[in-house]
């Protein structure tokens, strides 16, 4: 099986070893993965504010990167989400980029739901002996209905005690362009937010989304909370490694 890695920016520029971790992961399974030069932002930051001539721009950058691959995966729900909900309208003027966009659509996953649905993956076999709590991200749970997956792929972690998030679902503030345009909002909302974490006194964070994960962890830092933030991915590809070495 091939696959392409769409990395996002986030992950490309701030979190680089999330990407390296889905790819080793992935790699245990026989899929090859490739990540295509050409690709740039999914559009999402110029869509959110109405500049949709530039986010049909830096769209079709994506379009035709990934054009030829069989499965394009993604570490984030929200960019997952762009492609989605709002690929097909930005282009319905456009017929050859919509179909391309349809195409695009059919085959992009969000990493928990391609190890889950496609790959039928639920237990990778690792061992993480902390107490985790998760924090599901509104694109990722509203656009793209995750909601099982994550919870599926932690309860078959050895040693991992999963905490419940109370008001798990409520969002973050970070939002994208939101944190920048409403930042008391934004910052009075991952207050709340870290809140919610401490509470429940777990020694690791995780989530899906690096902007929400960087928001909230900042939020923790700033105030000198020793809580880890993780991507899954991260969390999942350590717990192998730590398997390993065990064995």
């Amino acid at each position: 099986m091939k696959v392409s890695l769409f990395i996002t920016c986030i992950s490309d520029v701030v979190y680089p070893g999330v990407a390296t971790a889905i790819v080793r992961l992935l790699s245990r399974y026989g899929v090859k993965v490739d990540v295509p030069k050409t690709q740039t932002c999914c559009g999402q930051p110029a869509f959110n504010s109405g500049y949709w001539d530039e986010a049909r721009a830096s769209a079709m950058t994506l379009l035709d990167a990934f054009e030829d691959s069989d499965f394009v995966v993604a570490p984030s729900g929200s960019c997952t989400g762009m492609i989605h909900h709002y690929y097909e309208e930005l282009f319905k003027n456009d017929p050859i980029r919509h179909d391309q966009a349809i195409r695009l659509k059919e085959k992009t996953y969000e990493f928990t739901q391609f190890l889950v649905h496609v790959l039928q993956v639920k237990d990778v076999g690792a061992v993480f002996p902390h107490k985790v709590t998760y924090h599901p991200s509104c694109h990722g749970t509203r656009l793209l209905g995750i909601k099982e997956e994550p919870k599926l792929l932690m309860g078959h972690v050895r040693g991992l005690e999963l905490v419940p998030l109370p008001h798990g679902e409520d969002c973050c503030g970070f939002g994208g362009t939101f944190a920048v345009k409403m930042s008391d909002i934004s910052g009075a909302m991952v207050t709340e937010k870290s809140d919610h974490v401490l509470a429940t006194e777990a020694e690791v964070l995780v989530g899906l989304d690096m902007g929400c994960l960087m928001n909230i962890g900042g939020n923790l830092e700033y105030r000198g909370q020793p809580v880890r933030v993780m991507h899954l991915a991260e969390l999942l590809e350590e717990g192998v490694r730590r398997a390993h070495e065990q064995n």
